[in-house]
């Protein structure tokens, strides 16, 4: 039954629809699953095979974690190597260490822990200071390793601040609905940063479908023609518009049929910011799941005295529309 449904399918899809070999990702069905890209734009992808401090770079882990990961990550690792240090100072022996009031095994060791902080930092406050050789040879080691520790982390946050990024926000689905006396696909974005106003944006869709061709299933991917591809600038939403015409793949589909087909459409927006003054893009993705029929946008702006506002809390709001309208068209 589901073959039979695949094999329909292909003879459903617009002959007239362009397809698009160049995207990067094979037709192999059993080469991917869940979606080719994750939401955030990065790719559904695990790399296997080789060593792990060969397939991850810190460096980009580091730039792309969330604020609060971090902040957390530097505190715990400052935590982390000054409990290193503070032990191997116990090792070699608090007697080596001048200025210690504390008599307790607890006392001593905070006292060693804040001078190996204040080492580490090159604060140097001058209460407890190294006497014995292992300490001295060991304080030096940890200031080199202090100063070169805050370089790198100095470099992170400058490439976390510096690093040009689109901050788009993209609606949660693509709409199927009536437009202009046909029916289109269509999803809206925009920018939710003040002063990064996107200019000369350009926007590119692709859709890949599942069907059963020559004995087996396998992927198509297809250009979706848009209505506007290019803007001049983007300081407030844009919905992009697909209308499903005679050179679209998704004319005469049904809910049913892009669901049978693992619709995915891949969405690549790239522009420049005059804030960055480089050339910025962002991807994201919609699934059969993430599609919505009978539904329309609404809205996002108002006027005020003062000039429009964009409501950036309306980005994903849609109203139902009436289900006569939507018939899909079919091929003739």
């Amino acid at each position: 039954m589901v073959k039979r449904r695949f094999m329909a399918l292909l003879k459903h899809i617009n002959p007239f629809s362009k397809t698009n070999e160049d995207t990067g990702f094979s037709a192999t069905i059993s080469s991917y699953g869940d979606r080719f890209i994750n939401k955030d734009g990065s790719f559904n992808l695990r790399k296997e095979g080789n060593p792990i401090w060969d397939r991850y770079s810190l460096f980009h882990i580091m730039l792309n974690l969330p604020v609060w990961a971090f902040v957390l990550v530097i505190v715990g690792a400052f935590i982390l190597v000054n409990l290193i240090y503070t032990s191997i100072y116990l090792i070699i022996g608090a007697a080596e260490l001048q200025g210690i009031n504390s008599h307790s095994a607890w006392g001593i060791f905070k006292e060693v822990y804040y001078f190996s902080t204040e080492t580490f930092t090159t604060v140097g406050y001058g209460r407890v200071n190294p006497v014995g050789d292992g300490a001295n040879f060991l304080a030096s080691i940890e200031a080199m390793s202090g100063f070169l520790s805050f370089a790198v982390i100095t470099g992170l946050i400058y490439g976390r601040f510096a690093r040009p990024k689109a901050h788009l926000a993209f609606s949660n689905h693509a709409l199927i609905t009536p437009f202009k006396g046909s029916n289109a696909m269509m999803f809206r974005f925009a920018c939710y940063k003040h002063g990064h106003t996107l200019t000369d944006v350009t926007v590119q869709v692709n859709a890949a479908m599942r069907v059963h061709e020559d004995g087996k299933q396998t992927y198509r991917y297809y250009e979706l023609p848009l209505e506007r591809n290019k803007i001049q600038s983007l300081p407030m939403n844009w919905t992009v518009v697909h209308v499903i015409d005679e050179q679209s793949p998704l004319l005469g589909l049904t809910a049913e049929d892009i669901q049978v087909a693992d619709l995915e459409l891949y969405v690549l927006i790239k522009g420049f910011d005059d804030i960055y003054s480089n050339v910025v893009q962002q991807r994201t993705s919609y699934t059969f799941q993430e599609v919505k029929f009978n539904h329309k946008f609404v809205p996002m702006y108002r006027e005020t005295a003062r000039g429009t506002v964009l409501e950036m809390q309306k980005i994903h709001d849609t109203v139902e529309v009436e289900a006569a309208m939507m018939a899909v068209s079919a091929v003739s």
